[in-house]
């Protein structure tokens, strides 16, 4: 990636489809690190994270994210989902997000000099060329090492910079949660080999 320590920054993240990428690839976002990667980067003007929420869930998983997010540098854009059946009779939820994150992007591309969009949505390849046409520069970040990949071509051509977010795993990553089964497992096993380490100490 490049930036320039005086740019003015602003990152718009797609929520649930970076979390698609990084599920597909295996770790978790840890979004302390992403803000503060960024704060390094340039002059970070905005950060905005959309999502759908339930709003009729007495708990919703992505709740303690979002209240944090909230509370620590990201501009939050949330709306209700609706509720769908889909064609196999089982019971969905649905909230597009793409009209507010379009919108407010092409509000701030006056007052940028980068962005940084975190998707892989085909449908914003005409968004990343309206910015351009501002002199806006624009990357892309999404990822094409998971299956099956999350990044338009379309979108990779249009961008400016695209960079696989498989790359900025060690930066801005955590590994994902293992089963509460495997990371018992794991710890047994360290212990076993500590234990044996200590019986060859002793003999």
């Amino acid at each position: 990636m490049t930036f320039y320590p005086t740019e003015r920054l602003a990152l718009f993240i797609d929520g649930a489809n970076l979390y698609s990428s990084a599920k597909g690839l295996g770790f978790d976002i840890d979004y302390k690190r992403l803000l503060e990667e960024f704060r390094q980067r340039g002059v970070l003007v905005r950060a905005y994270y959309y999502t759908a929420l339930v709003e009729e869930q007495d708990y919703s998983p992505i709740r303690p994210l979002v209240d944090w997010l909230d509370y620590n540098g990201f501009m939050l854009v949330t709306k209700s989902a609706r509720e769908y059946v889909d064609a196999t009779g089982r019971k969905r939820w649905r909230g597009d997000m793409d009209v507010d994150l379009a919108v407010d992007m092409m509000e701030i591309a006056e007052r940028v000099d980068h962005v940084v969009l975190f998707s892989g949505d085909g449908d914003f390849r005409r968004l990343v060329e309206a910015v351009q046409r501002k002199g806006v520069r624009v990357t892309v970040v999404s990822t094409v090492k998971s299956q099956p990949p999350m990044a338009s071509d379309d979108l990779r051509r249009q961008a400016d910079v695209f960079v696989d977010l498989a790359d900025l795993a060690d930066i801005i990553g955590r590994p994902a949660r293992l089963p509460r089964v495997i990371q018992e497992a794991k710890a047994n096993a360290r212990a076993a080999r500590g234990e044996q380490q200590e019986a060859d100490v002793e003999t």
